[in-house]
């Protein structure tokens, strides 16, 4: 007869990941002739239960490298962008999150410049990363086992000899 022992353990119950396409814009104040390049780097993120849901915040840095005064100076700024982006994570049967769940994030496309528009003085951008996330929880598996062993055998030593007249 087999029975089952159930160990509760920690698990990956729920991963999702997201495409996402952010538009931001770069004002300089002055006269651009043309964006020469562009690049995003210090990319870090972090990601919290909020009202059983998970967010993505983070924050990069992007690099813009342009000329000005008729081509004949060239400059870069540099802008930080913050985020934040609501995750939907499809979680395994019986698993809930709740504010004990780990939520481990990662960027499985690092965010990227698609694409970049010069537009009356503003430098348009497209950004593009992917996100992944796993959580973290409580889940239960159980065992099967081959027997029961809750209780303790009786050991018997056979080979101890007693010598009767000990007390006389």
């Amino acid at each position: 007869m087999a029975y089952y022992k159930e160990i509760v353990t920690k698990a990956v119950i729920g991963k999702g990941k997201k495409t996402i396409t952010e538009e931001r814009e770069i004002n300089l104040g002055q006269n651009i002739d043309n964006v020469l390049g562009c690049w995003v780097i210090n990319h870090s993120f972090s990601g919290n239960v909020v009202n059983d849901s998970i967010v993505v915040s983070g924050n990069y840095d992007v690099n813009v490298w342009y000329s000005c005064n008729n081509n004949t100076k060239t400059n870069v700024i540099i802008k930080n962008f913050n985020y934040q982006v609501p995750m939907k994570v499809k979680l395994k049967e019986n698993s809930k999150l709740n504010k004990n769940s780990e939520i481990i994030v990662r960027s499985l496309n690092q965010p990227s410049v698609s694409d970049v528009e010069l537009e009356n003085g503003v430098i348009k951008l497209i950004v593009d990363k992917q996100m992944g996330v796993e959580v973290i929880g409580d889940t239960i598996v159980r065992v099967s086992v081959e027997d029961e062993m809750d209780e303790y055998e009786e050991i018997i030593d056979d080979d101890i000899e007693v010598n009767e007249d000990y007390l006389t």
